[in-house]
């Protein structure tokens, strides 16, 4: 994850305009206006995915998140792309004054994120995972497993056989 300190006018104005698209994504339907509009902030969303009202794509880059073909992302759900850096953190002082770290988050294909589960900066979810409701995820998941809780961890995986899996 890299780290950043300021904020330059050209991201300031990038800013106002992916969160004037993210307040439209509120109040759009169909879900396919949603999806377009999540798309027109630099968000990577693939053919298929369903992106519901209510969801939180990264404000602050949007562009780092990449979500695959045929994924659910739910009603309340939150994909993070930047979180302070505590790194340097000690008693006196505001721990709003310490600078971001961003990170990349990747949704695969076939994923299914649940009702307001949180998906933290740095994070890949692999192909066919399936979130639960109100998890925290803070670690790569593996595909083909249910993941879940505060932080998420994986309590059932699916075998796959390749001939089996639909293109």
């Amino acid at each position: 994850m890299s780290i950043v300190k300021h904020r330059s006018i050209g991201s300031v104005i990038k800013g106002i305009w992916t969160h004037s698209l993210s307040l439209l994504t509120m109040f759009s339907f169909p879900y396919q206006v949603t999806v377009a509009l999540h798309r027109m902030r630099g968000v990577k969303i693939g053919k298929q995915s369903h992106v519901a009202r209510g969801v939180v794509l990264d404000e602050r880059n949007p562009e780092l998140i990449e979500i695959g073909k045929g994924v659910a992302v739910t009603s309340g759900v939150m994909i993070l792309c930047h979180q302070r850096d505590l790194s340097e953190y000690k008693p006196g002082m505001y721990a709003m004054h310490c600078p971001f770290k961003e990170g990349k988050v990747v949704v695969k294909d076939g994923a299914h994120l649940g009702i307001g589960c949180i998906i933290m900066p740095g994070v890949t979810i692999g192909e066919g995972a399936i979130i639960g409701a109100g998890s925290v995820v803070t670690r790569d998941i593996p595909p083909y497993c249910v993941a879940v809780g505060v932080p998420a961890k994986v309590i059932k995986t699916f075998e796959t056989n390749n001939d089996e899996i639909p293109v």
